[in-house]
Parts: C-alpha cells; structure tokens; sequence
C-alpha cells in the first residue's frame, strides 16, 4: 500500500509539472501583467474545489497571507525620479513622451511620496474579497461562528490588510469572534526573522542548483535602453546611472494599477514588453525565495502546533490568519513544496515549471483547510489553496487534493528537524 501511494503520490506531481509545462507561458500571453512577478495585483479567478470525501466535512483553516497592494515600497524610487525628471525638463531633454510622464508624475509626486509602502484602496479590497471567498467556499468552518486568531508583521500594510480581512469574515457573520495581534510576541509565527522578534534563530541559507548553470540560460533584452530612449531625447549631463534609472521606470511602471494610477507612464513601456522578460526575472525570483526557505521553519511550526491544538480541542480556534510579507510567504511556498516550487531543478529552463513569481503576488496567500469525518477513527485530512486553487504538496495520497494530516505532520516536522538553527 505504501508503494501503491508513493506512485500515485509521483503520478500526481508529474501531471501537475506536465500541466504547468503547456501552460506557464500561455498565462503570461494571455495575461501578460503577470510578468510584473511579485508586484502583480493579486486576480481573483473562478474555480471549482473538489468536493470532500463522502462524510467530511471542514472545522478549521489555517492561513498565511501576504499584505494587498501598496504603494511603493522604497522612497527612494519617487525621491531619485523627481529629482531626475525635474532636472530632464529644465534641460530641455525630455521627449515629448517623457514630458508628459513627467507632468503626470509631478500632479502625483506629493501623493506617492506620502503614501511609501502604504495599503492602498485595491489592496483593502483585496483582502476582503479573500475573507469572503474563504467564508462562501468553507461555510462549515464559520457558520456557527467561533474564535479566530488574526496575527500581523509590524507593518502598517499588513496589520490593515489584517483588518480588512477580519472586518469582512465578522460581516459574513456577527457571530465570529476574532483577536486581532500585531506585536513582538507573535513574530515567531507570521515573520520570523523581524530583528524585533525575540525568538529569532538564524537559520542556514541555501542556493538553487540553476546557479551552476546560469551560463546555459540565453537571454538578450534591451528594454532598459528602449525605456530612457523614450523618455530623455539625451542623458548628457543628467545624474546617476541609466541602467539604475531604467529600472526605476520599470518598477514605477509595474506599480501603478496597485496605486490607482494606470496610465502615467503612456507608451512608455508596455505590459508586453515586461512579460517578455518574465522568464529572466523569473530565475532571480526563485533564487530569491528559495535562499532563506529555511527562515520560515517558525510559521510551519506554528501552523503544525496550532493545528495540533484545534484537532485536540485544547484550542477553540476555528482559524488562525497570519499576514505578512512576499519575504515569507515566498520562502515559505518553497520550503512546503507547494506545486513542486521545492524541486530545485538543474536545468535553468524548469525553473518556470515549478516556481511562478506571481504567485507571490500582492494579497496572495496560502490557505490549509482540515476537515474530520463522521467516525471518531477517522483520518483528519487537509488540503492546500494556494491563491484560492488547490495545490499539490509533496506527500502521498490516494484521494487528491486530500492528504491525511498524520502524513503532513509527520513529513513537515521531519523537514522542520532537519534544518535546525545555526545558533
């Protein structure tokens, strides 16, 4: 039996690769903003979940979700633009293009420098549109209502998205109550490796085996070029490197449907251009989320822990919501396996087969739902959302998207184990 789960364990993961394989770069013409990555605002799409196993039914969910849209995250990048545009117009430098850029951006500098890494209105609603399609797909869990426990990074971005979030859930039903904590004292289970967090363990780092062969991925693009070509009719004269100012462009560019401001930027760049280059992009992501996967073992012990104590009955909670950052919830997708982003392929042409950096969009977010059966002696099962639609996790079953929780809490604490702290 054993063998017969691990095979189809194997089956399912390599239907999953095939699948993603014929359609990772389709998505990204049919939708090319996903080539934004991390930056893309998060999509709601409508999907059908695979009914329960005759006589389960969902108790508990346990979540980790990334906060909604912001503005910018850095202030340099709007401080460095106005001082460059500024200094482009008085020169008479700025293309026809780029004056009208920049006659946009100074209406709105004021607003974009106030507003650094702030939620914005679409990342509030994000997050509500979240909470209630978690209480619409799993209205078991909260109809009787019950307690819930929120918890947040320190940041302002997430403790709103926090209360975007629990604000919706409680107008689904009065009747749910929730503790809502942003504080030293949970950093533990929602960003570990905060330098406020008084549990902080250092953890080692990793590298993906793609880097050994970062030669064998070809890649030529010009964009950059093409961008300050578009905007400054000459750079002589002009402050700071032209690479470092493209990039500025670009990230300014790929910001703007977060913070209301589509359309700023005219034709100079388009959402095609940006999805050309995913693939590239793509590379540096999964380096980036795959280095400190091993910093988020704190989250997947507090979600085993806290699940442990809802299965029990030693805790009442019906959920447990944290909300972070894309530094985890990244990490944390590889470090679980989600969708194979563990699988560490050689070849730098698989990585986009196992890891999209748009899943580590802004608002996004993995849900754990458990469910029990009638039997006392029934297994406790539980599935993976990632985004809102199921996802393979890298452990045997008979019966996907359902895997028993005796399986996962004895493979992810194995892992956890595995990868002890350096100090």
């Amino acid at each position: 039996m054993k063998k017969l789960l691990t095979m189809m364990l194997f089956v399912v993961l390599g239907l999953t690769a095939w699948a993603q394989q014929t359609t990772v770069l389709d998505q990204l013409k049919a939708n090319p903003r996903k080539g934004y990555g991390n930056d893309y605002p998060y999509s709601f799409t409508t999907t059908q979940l695979t009914k329960a196993p005759r006589g389960y039914k969902p108790f508990y969910i346990s979540h980790y979700g990334r906060h909604g849209s912001r503005y910018y995250w850095n202030a340099f990048l709007y401080q460095e633009l106005d001082s460059l545009l500024s200094k482009a117009h008085q020169k008479q430098l700025l293309t026809a293009e780029g004056e009208a850029f920049y006659g946009r951006f100074i209406a709105a500098k004021d607003e974009l420098k106030t507003g650094v890494s702030e939620l914005t209105q679409l990342g509030w609603e994000q997050h509500q549109g979240i909470a209630r399609t978690m209480y619409d797909n799993f209205p078991q869990v909260f109809k009787k209502g019950g307690n819930v426990l929120a918890i947040s990074s320190l940041s302002g971005r997430c403790v709103l998205s926090m209360s975007a979030f629990c604000q919706e859930l409680v107008q689904c039903n009065p009747k749910i109550e929730i503790r809502e904590q942003s504080s030293r004292f949970t950093l533990n289970g929602v960003v570990p490796s905060d330098r406020e967090n008084p549990l902080r363990r250092k953890f080692p780092k990793t590298t993906p085996r793609w880097e050994n062969n970062r030669s064998q991925f070809v890649y030529q693009d010009s964009l950059e070029e093409k961008v300050i070509s578009r905007v400054f009719v000459s750079t002589e004269g002009l402050p700071g490197n032209m690479r470092h100012v493209a990039s500025n462009l670009i990230n300014l560019y790929t910001s703007l449907p977060s913070i209301n401001h589509e359309g700023m930027m005219g034709h100079i760049l388009t959402d095609e251009e940006i999805a050309r280059r995913w693939e590239s992009s793509n590379l540096g992501s999964y380096s980036w989320v795959f280095g400190p996967q091993y910093e988020m073992i704190p989250i997947l012990e507090d979600i085993i822990n806290k699940a442990d104590a809802a299965i029990t009955g030693k805790s009442d909670h019906i959920a447990d919501l944290r909300f972070g950052h894309d530094t985890c919830i990244g990490p944390l997708t590889v470090l679980m396996g989600i969708n194979g982003a563990d699988s560490d392929p050689e070849d730098p042409y698989e990585v986009k087969n196992i890891y999209q950096n748009w899943q580590t969009c802004k608002a996004s977010n993995i849900q754990l739902v458990f469910y029990r059966g009638k039997k006392p002696t029934d297994d406790i099962l539980v599935k993976c959302l990632l985004n809102g639609v199921e996802a393979t996790l890298p452990l045997p079953t008979d019966n996907f998207p359902y895997y028993k929780w005796s399986d996962f809490r004895q493979f992810y604490t194995d892992r956890c184990k595995a990868h002890a702290p350096t100090e």
